[in-house]
């Protein structure tokens, strides 16, 4: 493997860690929004779930452009 092939893998598997990591606090807002007894740990579960889901779609989108090739 050269090491571009290698960089190129890094990033990619950074860009998959940012959207597993997003979907995972997705995930963990659902349930304290569930979960919760009241409106204040209902409205925090519901913001973090807000925000992870800004986080898949945002963070990995914003990589591949800082790490896009020049054009030639």
């Amino acid at each position: 493997m050269t090491a571009g092939d290698a960089r190129a893998r890094r990033r990619w598997l950074a860009m998959v860690a940012s959207r597993l990591i997003g979907s995972a606090g997705a995930v963990f807002g659902l349930i304290i929004a569930a979960r919760g007894h009241g409106w204040p740990v209902k409205a925090l579960g519901v913001a973090i779930t807000l925000s992870a889901l800004s986080v898949v779609a945002i963070v990995p989108a914003s990589l591949a452009h800082r790490w896009r090739s020049p054009k030639p």
